[in-house]
């Protein structure tokens, strides 16, 4: 491959703690709309991404649990080790082009739906759907939370069965367990997971320390985390507390997967956002905090931009 030497930089290799990823570009979690349905093809999406140069290569939501079902949209399961085959033949397709392969776990509590598996709506605290239909969720009791510990370290554990290179534990959007425990308007626990920030971290520092375990030293703990909304306001305060969790966190996972929340804010279109890079006024401090490597989106098409921000230590990949 011919390049400008000034663009050497964006083919680096790079630690993902056990792992080498063989250049910096990294294709963070996104949904396709195949998921469970057509596996077939999701496999083949990946794999054309893989072909195309990417070094990571990544499911998009793959839910755990049948309390987390988000039926009729076509996420990934692994629910169970029925799932694991339709799995691998996505990590079976990175693999071929010589690309890691990653895969989001997701609990997505009271944004679930679980039309399909009635499954009752789990969250920190009682409180209605954050969705299209009327349902409520019920506060997690102690078991609750020791049960849903169990659910990630089984599904840490068959996806490694299934292949994946990286394992995420994901906290943002406004859309998964863990970020409802971090937010004070969907936590107002008294307990040991409710009040102070430190306690509202608890569970997903837990969940970084059982995937860790489970994950040894044969794939690498991604940690997804919008790092602007903490307190379900805009501004500093807001920021503050996002800066304090990555803190606390710092050499938890392998690799920050940093972005901002919601989910329409960090997808906007292009029509109401053109400016590339535009997440870095919120994701820049991440690397002054952390060791690890950290991977962050923002609609970049120019090289000289993500050399910039590699040059800048804003981003790894």
């Amino acid at each position: 491959m011919m390049f400008s030497d000034s663009y050497k930089i964006l083919f680096d290799e790079v630690k993902i703690g056990p792992l080498v990823a063989k250049n910096r570009f990294y294709q963070v979690p996104h949904c396709t709309g195949l998921g469970h349905l057509r596996p077939q093809a999701e496999a083949e999406v990946r794999r054309i991404k893989a072909e195309g140069g990417w070094a990571v290569v990544s499911t998009q939501e793959t839910e755990i649990h049948p309390t987390s079902d988000l039926s009729p949209f076509p996420e990934n399961r692994i629910w169970d080790e029925r799932d694991i085959p339709a799995l691998r033949l996505m990590t079976d397709a990175v693999h071929s082009e010589g690309s890691l392969a990653a895969i989001q776990l997701v609990h997505n509590g009271y944004h679930s739906m679980n039309q399909l598996t009635r499954a009752p709506l789990l969250a920190p605290s009682e409180g209605s759907l954050h969705a299209i239909l009327p349902r409520q969720a019920r506060q997690m009791d102690k078991k609750d939370i020791k049960e849903f510990r169990i659910w990630h370290k089984q599904a840490v554990k068959r996806g490694k069965e299934a292949g994946f290179d990286i394992i995420y534990v994901y906290a943002g959007h406004h859309m998964t367990l863990p970020h409802h425990f971090l937010l004070p308007r969907t936590n107002e626990r008294l307990d040991e997971y409710g009040g102070s920030l430190e306690n509202r971290a608890r569970l997903l520092r837990e969940l970084l320390e059982d995937s860790k375990d489970v994950a040894g030293n044969e794939c690498a703990v991604a940690l997804r985390f919008a790092v602007d909304e903490m307190q379900g306001i805009e501004g500093m305060q807001a920021q503050e507390e996002g800066r304090e969790i990555v803190e606390m966190l710092r050499d938890y996972p392998d690799l920050w997967d940093v972005n901002v929340s919601g989910w329409d804010n960090d997808s906007i279109t292009s029509r109401f956002e053109p400016r590339e890079g535009y997440q870095e006024e919120y994701v820049k401090f991440v690397k002054k905090i952390t060791s690890k490597p950290v991977v962050g989106v923002g609609r970049f098409s120019s090289p000289d931009k993500m050399v910039e921000m590699i040059k800048n230590g804003i981003l790894d990949f």
